[in-house]
């Protein structure tokens, strides 16, 4: 099966870091042009030492002026679009239910559902000029299970899922594929954050959370991030040309976000 994204032109969003920069660095490797945005100038700059051929530019998806600059200068500089990866996203904040504060929860939902959509809409004219595009969001397997003191991220994952359904049918008859990527326990920066967090909350160290937040998980084991990359790579790609209005698991099969007895 030959899976490529050769001479596509592809948005990554929050693409300086993390989930974002490898699935950047796997388009780029697979033939595709590359432009992503961050709120990071510093990762940016990395990004591009790293790959010169990758645009990028300072972006804040939770602002829809800014998402109109991104795609102003992404067209101009590429011609166009062919993909759109809605990777940005944040953690929110880990607190009982009744203590998440309203500017938490806005924060949360503005940036984790809001910017998908501010991106997705502004896709759509390139999309249809191309003769059809592909988008890619980034939800979480906390988007089909709820996860213990994570109300406004769960929820804003859901919320992605819906969106998802929605945008895949409204999109279809212009040829526009959209699909949702559930991301399980991946290794990196921002789960042991949260797993610090998590830990600390319940009294134990990291090592022992983890442990026994593993057993929750079939596959006892972590996701790696370009096993992340890996799939948007095949729905961006010929192979997944009938794929649409999907939310696939990446997670090693996750059974529950019930907090781990760690007693």
């Amino acid at each position: 099966m030959d899976i490529n994204v050769k001479g596509r032109r592809a948005i990554v969003t929050a693409g300086g870091s993390g989930i974002g920069r490898v699935v950047a660095e796997t388009f780029v490797a697979n033939g595709a042009h590359v432009y992503v945005c961050d709120i990071d100038e510093t990762v940016l700059s990395d990004l591009q030492r790293s790959l010169p051929a990758i645009g990028c530019i300072k972006a804040d998806v939770s602002k829809p002026e800014e998402v109109d600059r991104l795609f102003d200068q992404a067209l101009d500089q590429m011609g166009g679009l062919d993909i759109l990866i809605n990777n940005a996203g944040i953690a929110g904040p880990t607190k009982r239910f009744e203590d998440i504060t309203p500017d938490e929860w806005d924060h949360t939902i503005s940036v984790n559902v809001n910017g998908q959509f501010y991106c997705a809409r502004r896709a759509v004219a390139p999309f249809v000029e191309a003769g059809g595009g592909v988008i890619v969001n980034l939800s979480s397997v906390a988007g089909r299970l709820p996860m213990p003191l994570r109300a406004p991220y769960s929820t804003s994952k859901y919320a992605v899922r819906g969106f998802t359904d929605q945008a895949a049918f409204e999109l279809g008859p212009k040829n526009i594929r959209v699909n949702a990527i559930l991301p399980g326990a991946v290794d990196g920066p921002r789960l042991r954050g949260v797993i610090d967090k998590q830990a600390e909350a319940a009294g134990v160290t990291y090592q022992e959370f983890l442990e026994k937040a593993l057993q929750r998980i079939s596959l006892r084991t972590l996701v790696s991030q370009q096993e992340i990359a890996d799939m948007a790579l095949y729905l961006c790609s010929d192979a997944g040309r009938h794929v649409s209005g999907q939310s696939i698991s990446v997670c090693g099969n996750f059974e529950s976000y019930e907090r781990p007895n760690v007693e």
